[in-house]
């Protein structure tokens, strides 16, 4: 197959929209969730343990789901299978607004497998379709991704109150997933652009025993967790902090929102150098700041922590996604690649929010949490040390991985 050094133009305009378009539909059905959960609980009854139980369902089926998603791109194409994932988003989404706690915690875990294919799949399509300048691309789609989280948490209680519910508050994201299924069908280019094929070789097996791999998997699930327990429970912990409802809500919103700057501005700054970990260790120095803001000084910091917990938060999950792309040689491996680090990855951080439940269980102060939080930036930062290095996975021409 012959290369195609200049993409249609067209093509590209095509495809940016519709990654921006699915992109902003993969954070709502996680971020809605949280500012919500103290009507839920008081609604349903569910313990502070059973609600940290749903808000680690959908990032526990993150990991579960991700490595399917290069198993059925094989079978069904990336565009289908994305298709697909679509669909079981808008099906959760409805579930979840259905009365009745069983539904409420089955549909929180298609939204998670829905989201997990999804995720899993955009790297390895940004990669195809614009090779080039796939790592600057991986920053506008984690741009779509933050935009979204900011809208579901900051628009999730006034829409709960406009609508007559929290249910209906839930189940109304599903329009916005409507619209992308729609637009993906209808738009989408239905046969890849002419590319060179990626050659072979670089198997599962053989990518389980490269430590670049598993470093680039640990700081996905490590600066995740982090994510997903600010998703799941800063609005919580605001609220014991003594804010209001609606306060903690836009506070986590306004972090979200900022994280746009970052998740498009970090990776630019990534390439000023081959060496990505001074910009990783900016960004995670950034989240610890902005924790201990909002969890321990007074309230007139509450506004600095905002902005630098968002700041950090959108360049940590803007730089691991584009580790997947620079460590990898080629849209093959970048597919694989992102398949184990989202798979094993959210695995990982999946344990973060549950944690988080289980302390707010045992009721430990708010100097515990705070603690564990910072345990677990320590944690992303030291493997940042090692995933920033300048190496890569490549295939040689005996068909063997092996990193360079």
């Amino acid at each position: 197959m012959t290369t195609d050094a200049r993409p249609d133009p067209r093509r590209v305009v095509l495809f940016l929209f519709l990654m921006v378009l699915v992109g902003l539909n993969l954070r709502p059905a996680l971020s809605s969730l949280a500012p919500l959960l103290v009507r839920i609980g008081a609604d349903t009854g569910l313990t502070p343990l059973a609600i940290g139980a749903l808000t680690t369902l959908p990032v526990l089926c993150l990991g579960i789901f991700a490595p399917l998603a290069p198993w059925l791109a094989k079978r069904v194409g990336p565009e289908h299978t994305l298709a697909l994932a679509l669909g079981i988003l808008i099906l959760g989404l409805v579930l979840r607004g259905v009365p009745g706690v069983p539904l409420l915690f089955i549909g929180t875990l298609l939204v998670g497998a829905a989201i997990g294919i999804a995720g899993t799949l955009l790297p390895a399509l940004v990669k195809r379709e614009l090779p080039g300048g796939a790592d600057l691309m991986t920053g506008v789609y984690t741009m779509a991704l933050c935009l979204g989280g900011a809208l579901g948490a900051g628009l999730s209680i006034p829409l709960a109150n406009i609508l007559g519910g929290w249910r209906f508050s839930l189940i109304s994201w599903g329009l916005l997933a409507g619209l992308a299924l729609l637009a993906w069908m209808t738009l989408m280019p239905r046969t890849p652009r002419s590319i060179a094929t990626p050659p072979a070789g670089g198997s599962m097996r053989e990518l389980l025993r490269q430590p670049l791999a598993w470093q680039v998997m640990v700081l996905m699930g490590s600066q995740s967790s982090l994510a997903y327990i600010v998703f799941g429970w800063l609005p919580t912990l605001l609220q014991a902090r003594g804010y209001s409802e609606a306060e903690a809500g836009w506070m986590m919103g306004a972090s979200v929102m900022v994280q746009l700057v970052s998740a498009l501005g970090a990776p630019w700054l990534a390439r000023f150098g081959r060496d990505q970990r001074p910009a990783l260790l900016l960004v995670l120095g950034c989240v610890a700041a902005g924790l201990w803001l909002l969890l321990q000084s007074g309230e007139n910091w509450r506004w600095p922590g905002v902005v630098l917990l968002g700041l950090g938060q959108g360049g940590s999950f803007s730089l691991a996604l584009t580790l997947i792309v620079l460590r990898t040689a080629n849209s093959r491996l970048a597919g694989k690649l992102s398949g184990l680090a989202q798979g094993g990855g959210y695995t990982l951080a999946a344990m973060g929010p549950l944690a988080v439940g289980v302390l707010l269980q045992l009721e430990v102060s708010m100097n515990v949490l705070t603690l564990v939080l910072l345990l677990i930036v320590a944690l992303a930062a030291a493997f940042a040390l090692l995933a920033g290095r300048d190496l890569r996975l490549d295939v040689g021409r005996d068909g063997r991985l092996f990193t360079r």
